[in-house]
């Protein structure tokens, strides 16, 4: 998963999303928005939807362990 290049846009989508979940404050419209942009790369990069977003959390919420 460390491999996947997402794009810029849903990797401010998925820290958008983590930040108003660190706040406490989620909203329906940010977690769909992150969701239908998994969908969507996912589909054109022919990857299962499921590794893309655990990938894409980790790159977002553990960017330390992408590095190592």
């Amino acid at each position: 998963m460390a491999d996947i290049d997402f794009p810029d846009d849903l990797i401010a989508l998925e820290r958008s999303a983590w930040e108003e979940i660190l706040a406490g404050r989620l909203t329906v419209e940010t977690a769909r928005a992150v969701q239908d942009g998994i969908a969507a790369f996912a589909e054109q990069a022919g990857l299962p939807r499921y590794d893309v977003e655990m990938g894409l959390k980790r790159a977002v919420r553990h960017p330390a362990a992408e590095a190592a």
